[in-house]
């Protein structure tokens, strides 16, 4: 499950503005403020969100499970290490 926090923070560590990680993957500007702007669990078309994810993890960021190794066990995301 990927939150709103989530998304919009894995979008601000690789520097892409809310119009840059749907330019390449056919996904609205609209959609990714509506992602965003989700309480919580971001909502939407799963095909958007997994476009949208592999935007994100093609630039480097690596999403952060609850429950998996991190700092206090909680969702995040971090840049991949290369």
């Amino acid at each position: 499950m990927l939150t709103a926090a989530q998304m919009k923070a894995a979008r601000v560590l690789v520097g892409m503005g809310p119009e840059s990680p749907g330019g390449g993957v056919r996904v609205s500007l609209p959609t990714i403020q509506r992602m965003e702007a989700s309480n919580g669990t971001v909502r939407g078309v799963i095909e958007s969100l997994t476009r949208v994810m592999a935007a994100l993890e093609t630039a480097g960021v690596e999403f952060i499970n609850e429950g998996a190794t991190s700092f206090e066990r909680r969702q995040g995301v971090r840049l991949r290490r290369p």
